[in-house]
C-alpha cells in the first residue's frame, strides 16, 4: 500500500476538525453513490487520507491541536492525564474516517505508472515467455525444490538427511538478499538498511542483537551489496534474488543451512552457496524441468491469465509483436500451444529462444542462427529476421539493426527487473513492463478493513509522536515511550499481513524496498499479469501519481491510475444524469 501521503495526525490540528472530518465523510458518501466518482475513488484508498489531509492540515509550523491542549490546560492537570486525553481523542477521531477509508480500494487489475507512458506511441511489444505469457503453479516450484535437493544428495554428496526437507510455499519472497558469507537471507530497503526481524541463518530468524554486531549497525556499505544484475561477483558479497524462479532456490538453502546447524556439522557458506546455485541451474540448463512441464503440462501451466486474448487483441490492432526468451523452443511451442493454441507463431513477427539474456542485450558477438520446428540448428547467414521462422541466441544490437525497432515505440514486458528490464530502458531507451504477480495478492490483503484499520491508526500515532516528543519532561517521556513500543508492535504486525518471515515485497515497514527501488528506476509501468491490459484502449496515457515529496504541500488533487476507460465512465455518468 503506498503510504498515506499525509499523516492522520492532521486529525489533531483545531478543535473543529471533526466538523470538517463529518464534512468529508459525508461528501465520499455522496461520491459513493454516483458510479462514475465512486469507481475513481475506488482505485486509490491512499486519496481519502490525502483528502482528509487537504481538509484537515494547515501550513507548516501553525500549532497542533496536541500542542493547544498543552496551552490551555491549567498547570494542575497530571501530564500524563493530559497525554492521554490527546491520545484518546486522536483515536476517536482516527475511527470516525476508518468507514470513509474502508469503503475505498484499489482494484488488482490496475497498471500502475512510474513514468508517464502513452499507449497511443507503441507500435511494438515484446514479452518474455515465462511469467509473462505463461504462468506457473506452486507445483513447479516444489518440482524445482526436490530435483534440485537431490541432485545436492546424489551429485554433491550431501546428507541423505536432506530428503526429510520439503518446499515451503510462503517462506520466502522475491527480492530478498543472501549474503553469501555469513549465510544470511535478509529483506533490505532502499537506503541499502536491513530491516530488523527479517534476517533468516536457515529457518530460524537472527536476533536483532547479533544482526547489528555482524553488521556493525543495519546498513550494508554499497561495495558489499550485489552488482547491477543482483549477482554476488566481483567482491560483493551479496546475492539479491530477483526471479519468481528463485523461490524454491531461497528456501532450499535456508533449508541445508537449518540441517547443518541442526546437526553442528561445520561447513563452508560460500561452498554451500554455489552447490545450491549449480544444482538449480541444472534444473533448467539440463532440461530436468521442461521435460517434467511438458509431460503433465496443466499441472504446471496455469491457463486463466488470458495471454491469448492480449496477443489477440494487439493483433486485430495491428500491433507488431515479437518474443525474446531463454527458454528453449520445444519448451515455448509446447506451452503456447496450451495458451494459446497451435497457430500461436502466426500472431508474433519475430520469435527468438534461448536468447541468453541479459548477455543478449550487451554481446555483440553473438549472431542469429535458424532452428526447425523439429529443433535442427541451421548454419546460414540471417540477413533479416522473418515472421514464421525461430531464431536462437542473437543479440540486440544486431536485432536492433535487422528490424529498426528503435526507440520509445518499442514496449517489451518481463518479470525479471534486471535481466529482462534494465538494459533496455538504460541504453536503448525502449519503455518497459513488468509483471508482478505478487501484486495482486499483495493489493487484497490492502484492501481488507483490518489492513486500512491498522495503517490508519499506524500513521495517525506516528503523528501523535512526532508532535509530542518535543515535552521533554520524565514523565511525558514515559508516555511518548509507551506510545513508540506501540507503534513498534504495529509495524510488525503489518509486515506479517503479507509473509510472517520478510513482510512485503514492496516496502520495509515505512520505507520501499531495494526491489521497490529498482522497480520504479527500470519499469516505466507495472501490473500483476499482461491480462491487465485488456482495460485499456490502445490510446490511453498512464500517469504516475504525483505524490508530494517530503518538502512539498499536497495542493493539487491527487489521482489515481484508471482501469476502464474514460468513455465508458463518462456513458455511465450520463445514464446516471438521465
Amino acid at each position: 500500500m503506498a503510504p498515506l501521503p499525509l499523516p492522520l495526525s492532521s486529525l489533531l490540528k483545531h478543535r473543529d476538525c471533526l466538523q470538517k472530518a463529518s464534512a468529508f465523510s459525508s461528501a465520499l458518501q455522496t461520491l459513493h453513490r454516483r458510479p462514475f466518482a465512486s469507481r475513481a475513488w475506488r482505485r486509490s484508498p491512499g486519496a481519502v487520507a490525502h483528502g482528509a489531509g487537504r481538509l484537515l492540515s494547515r501550513r507548516a509550523g501553525s500549532p497542533s491541536y496536541a500542542a493547544c491542549v498543552f496551552r490551555c490546560s491549567s498547570g494542575a492537570q497530571d501530564t500524563t492525564a493530559r497525554l492521554r486525553s490527546v491520545y484518546n481523542e486522536t483515536k476517536r477521531q482516527t475511527e470516525d474516517l476508518i468507514p470513509a477509508i474502508c469503503a475505498n480500494s484499489i482494484n488488482p487489475d490496475t497498471i500502475f505508472a512510474n513514468n508517464e507512458m502513452s499507449l497511443r506511441d507503441t507500435e511494438i511489444y515484446g514479452f518474455d515467455y515465462d511469467y509473462t505469457l505463461a504462468f506457473y503453479s506452486r507445483d513447479l516450484h516444489t518440482l524445482i525444490f526436490n530435483i534440485a535437493r537431490d541432485i545436492l544428495i546424489t551429485n554433491h554428496n550431501y546428507p541423505e538427511g536432506l530428503r526429510n526437507y520439503e518446499y515451503i510455499p510462503n517462506f520466502a519472497v522475491r527480492g530478498l538478499h543472501y549474503d553469501v558469507q555469513k549465510a544470511l537471507l535478509m529483506k533490505i530497503d532502499a537506503f541499502h538498511y536491513i530491516q530488523l526481524g527479517t534476517v533468516y541463518r536457515g529457518l530460524h530468524p537472527v536476533p536483532d542483537e547479533e544482526v547489528i554486531a555482524m553488521y556493525e549497525g543495519c546498513h550494508v556499505p554499497l561495495e558489499y551489496m550485489s552488482d547491477f544484475y543482483g549477482k554476488s561477483s566481483h567482491g560483493h558479497t551479496m546475492k539479491q534474488f530477483m526471479d519468481i524462479f528463485s523461490l524454491p532456490e531461497m528456501t532450499l538453502l535456508c533449508c541445508v543451512n537449518d540441517f547443518f546447524m541442526k546437526h553442528n556439522i561445520d561447513y563452508e557458506p560460500v561452498h554451500l552457496y554455489k552447490d545450491v546455485k549449480e544444482a538449480i541451474r541444472d534444473v533448467h540448463v539440463k532440461g530436468i524441468m521442461y521435460r517434467a512441464v511438458e509431460a503433465d503440462i496443466g499441472k504446471y501451466i496455469c491457463y486463466g491469465e488470458q495471454s491469448h486474448a492480449v496477443l489477440k487483441k494487439l493483433s486485430e490492432h495491428g500491433k507488431k509483436m515479437f518474443l525474446i526468451t531463454n527458454s528453449p523452443f520445444d519448451f515455448v511451442d509446447r506451452g503456447m500451444n496450451y495458451i494459446v493454441g497451435k497457430d500461436w507463431q502466426d500472431l508474433f513477427d519475430v520469435v527468438i529462444v534461448q536468447a541468453d539474456k541479459p548477455g543478449f542485450f550487451n554481446d555483440r558477438r553473438k549472431p542469429f542462427r535458424r532452428v526447425t520446428d523439429k529443433g535442427a540448428l541451421l548454419w546460414d547467414r540471417i540477413h533479416r529476421l522473418e515472421k514464421g521462422k525461430i531464431y536462437k541466441q542473437g543479440n540486440l544490437y544486431e536485432f536492433l539493426r535487422l528490424t529498426g525497432w528503435r526507440g520509445s515505440k518499442v514496449l517489451y514486458f518481463g518479470d525479471h527487473i534486471y535481466s529482462d528490464l534494465a538494459d533496455l530502458t538504460l541504453k536503448h531507451g525502449w519503455r518497459t513492463g513488468a509483471i508482478i504477480p505478487e501484486l495482486r495478492k499483495e493489493i487484497k490483503i490492502m484492501n481488507t478493513e483490518q489492513y486500512m484499520h491498522m495503517m490508519a491508526w499506524l500513521q495517525a500515532l506516528t503523528g501523535l509522536i512526532e508532535q509530542m516528543q518535543v515535552h521533554r519532561d520524565a514523565a511525558s517521556q514515559a508516555v511518548v515511550e509507551e506510545w513508540i513500543k506501540e507503534r513498534e508492535g504495529m509495524r510488525s504486525q503489518t509486515k506479517d499481513f503479507f509473509n510472517a518471515q520478510f513482510g512485503s515485497l514492496f516496502r520495509t515497514y515505512h520505507n520501499p524496498t531495494y526491489f521497490s527501488r529498482r522497480l520504479s528506476r527500470f519499469a516505466d509501468i507495472y501490473m500483476a499479469s499482461i491480462s491487465c491490459l485488456l482495460n485499456y484502449d490502445f490510446q490511453h496515457t498512464f500517469f504516475p501519481r504525483r505524490t508530494p515529496l517530503q518538502h512539498e504541500g499536497p495542493f493539487w488533487p491527487e489521482h489515481s491510475p484508471a482501469g476502464i476507460s474514460v468513455s465508458s465512465q463518462l456513458s455511465k455518468m450520463n445514464v446516471d444524469s438521465d
